[in-house]
């Protein structure tokens, strides 16, 4: 029997990480027993106190126990905390020596989404690969520089120290989770009950690309605007040193720093940015939208789209292209 300790933190809680979350370890006992099996998981809510919170400022959440009455567990689950971070991180500080104390006694311990700050502020994840939602990164990295943040992943496994990527892609950690404590065949069930992309394995394709411009270099920022209001035409990294008067090695270092993109990235991100809002606006071709944004060779348009959104332009134009009710 794995013990699922589900963490009720102070603050705006993810309702719908919290209620999932349980919802899918406490199915999944039933389904095994409507197998004939013993179930395999007890799931409760843990809080610094059984007292109720208040989420979105209209549910009431109870926790059925408390970290002081918790003394070993086999995983702990880390839900999102809406607001500011700094100050949920602040408001949660009591959980943090009790997930490292049942972390170095064996238990595991996952985020999701934004509740990657919480378990990043353990130190735990100091050196690892870390997820959380795309909208977070910039915040994070600046929070959080030992940990090694993966943009694009909706899950990571470090050595018992798992995270998710934003919102819903929590359900895909949970279906992971499952398929690791419970096999393969009860996390394809499970995804079918809870109707789940079980492959889905990337958030790239749903991030949506502004640029990282959270830092003070305003040389740097004169060059984003540029790249962003020019980015139809052939940009040199030449020519955008010579724009702030000094020289490509050290504007390259610059840029990498203050975005953390190289320039010839930051360029293309920028391109598939704008092809992605032309596909999902018109009906216009790929080649068309390739002109467009600036590309004339269709297999390198084809690499770098799906380089960045992990989908061909076709594949993105047939997902997210204006549908046409008849």
């Amino acid at each position: 029997m794995k013990h699922i300790s589900i963490l009720v933190p102070e603050g705006d809680s993810s309702l719908s990480n919290l209620e999932a979350t349980y919802k899918m370890f406490t199915m999944a006992n039933d389904a095994l027993l409507k197998a004939g099996k013993q179930p395999m998981f007890t799931t409760h809510l843990v809080g610094t106190h059984k007292k109720a919170r208040l989420s979105n400022g209209l549910f009431s959440i109870i926790p059925n126990t408390t970290i002081a009455d918790v003394q070993k567990t086999d995983l702990i689950i880390i839900p999102a905390v809406h607001g500011n971070y700094a100050q949920s991180i602040s408001k949660n500080r009591a959980f943090i020596p009790w997930i490292k104390k049942l972390h170095a006694n064996g238990a595991e311990v996952a985020s999701l989404c934004i509740g990657a700050f919480i378990l990043a502020s353990t130190g735990l994840l100091n050196g690892q690969d870390c997820a959380t939602h795309w909208l977070a990164t910039d915040e994070f990295r600046k929070m959080f520089p030992d940990v090694n943040l993966v943009d694009d992943r909706i899950i990571t496994d470090e050595n018992g120290l798992y995270t998710s990527g934003g919102a819903y892609s929590s359900l895909n950690l949970n279906l992971y989770l499952i398929e690791k404590f419970a096999g393969r065949e009860m996390a394809v069930l499970s995804s079918k009950i809870f109707e789940i992309d079980i492959s889905r394995n990337s958030q790239s394709p749903f991030i949506i690309f502004k640029g990282q411009k959270s830092h003070n270099d305003v040389d740097i920022l004169k060059v984003q605007e540029y790249i962003e209001q020019n980015y139809q035409q052939k940009i040199t990294v030449d020519e955008l040193s010579e724009k702030i008067a000094v020289s490509r090695r050290t504007f390259e270092r610059r840029f990498k720093k203050a975005t953390s993109n190289t320039v010839i990235e930051y360029v293309q991100r920028v391109k598939i940015e704008a092809a992605k809002k032309e596909f999902e606006r018109g009906n216009k071709t790929v080649n068309e939208i390739m002109y467009e944004v600036g590309y004339n060779d269709p297999k390198g348009f084809r690499e770098v789209f799906k380089k960045v959104t992990n989908m061909t332009p076709s594949e993105y134009a047939n997902k997210y292209r204006k549908a046409v009710y008849i």
